[in-house]
């Protein structure tokens, strides 16, 4: 093995070293909730029952669909201000705020547990502005705007299968 140290490029983005890093530790913390919140709806798909079964059996298919493409957004932005992207459980566990689920809840409570995760990566998203648009991060601030139009519409739909 070479003792050689690896060089990488400089980026020279318009964006200092510095907030880059602070950047992409809010961006991971993002991605561990949006897999976190993938991995919650997939497993209520595959065990949700009852009489709304295949309403919510679908609702869940569209929504996990649509965070599994989400993931590679958020990791690829990360990428490309040039750090990895957390990729294990463990990685994941540590970065989120949603807690996972233990057991099979019921039906009524899967939608009450999606709407907390959907808030919570909302949060996640919506505490990054700040840095965001300090740093002049104009593609970040898009990628920030584009995921809390999914998670608080997504958060009010389910929401709104709880009223009477």
């Amino acid at each position: 093995m070479s003792s050689k140290k690896t060089r990488h490029p400089s980026i020279n983005i318009g964006i200092s070293d510095g907030d880059r890093e602070k950047i992409v530790r809010g961006l991971s913390a993002l991605l561990a909730d949006s897999y976190t919140l993938y991995l919650m709806t997939h497993n209520f798909h595959w065990n949700v029952t009852g009489p709304q079964f295949n309403s919510l059996h679908l609702m869940f298919m569209g929504q996990y669909t649509e965070q599994w493409n989400a993931l590679d957004i958020i990791a690829e932005r990360i990428r490309a201000l040039g750090h990895p992207a957390p990729g294990t459980y463990k990685e994941f566990v540590k970065l989120a705020s949603i807690k996972e689920v233990e057991g099979v809840p019921r039906a009524d409570a899967m939608i009450g547990h999606l709407v907390a995760a959907q808030e919570a990566t909302a949060r996640t998203a919506r505490k990054l502005f700040p840095l965001v648009e300090a740093a002049n991060d104009q593609p970040t601030a898009d990628l920030l705007t584009q995921r809390l139009e999914v998670h608080e519409k997504t958060a009010w739909m389910l929401r709104s299968l709880l009223e009477e």
